[in-house]
């Protein structure tokens, strides 16, 4: 069996964590309000640790317009091409809270392990966190 490079288990990792909560940090950024979409990506990509890419996102906002999570209208602007606005609909914003509530409570989880210090058979014994039906 060939070694396996930490470095290389790391960065598929992070890309797993990123890909797994950037639809959150959609949903959240759309919580305020509508948004353009411009705006949205330019708050998205600012986020540290995300590490998302301009292009990514707007085919996000495609699927979870078709998945019914947020609406669209267009607006002509005086700038350019006419501004595409997102905004969450009552589904998206039901999802996202339900979304934050498992983060926050899985986070919670995650802090209350003991560090790497601690050996295993020292750990309490926990139930795993309930999932959504």
């Amino acid at each position: 069996m060939s070694e396996v490079d930490p470095n290389e288990l790391f960065e598929n990792w992070t890309v797993q964590m990123r890909k797994g909560v950037l639809d959150l940090c959609i949903l959240k950024a759309l919580a305020g309000g509508e948004c353009y979409g411009y705006a949205l990506v330019k708050t998205l990509v600012a986020i540290p640790g995300i590490g998302v890419a301009e292009g990514s996102i707007y085919p996000l906002l495609s699927r979870l317009k078709k998945q019914g999570l947020v609406t669209t209208r267009l607006e002509e602007s005086s700038e350019g091409p006419a501004r595409k606005y997102y905004r969450l609909t009552p589904a998206g914003k039901m999802l996202g809270e339900e979304m934050q509530a498992y983060f926050q409570e899985m986070a919670k989880g995650v802090r209350g392990l003991p560090d790497f210090t601690v050996p295993s058979s020292e750990l309490p014994k926990k139930p795993a966190i309930p999932r959504r039906n």
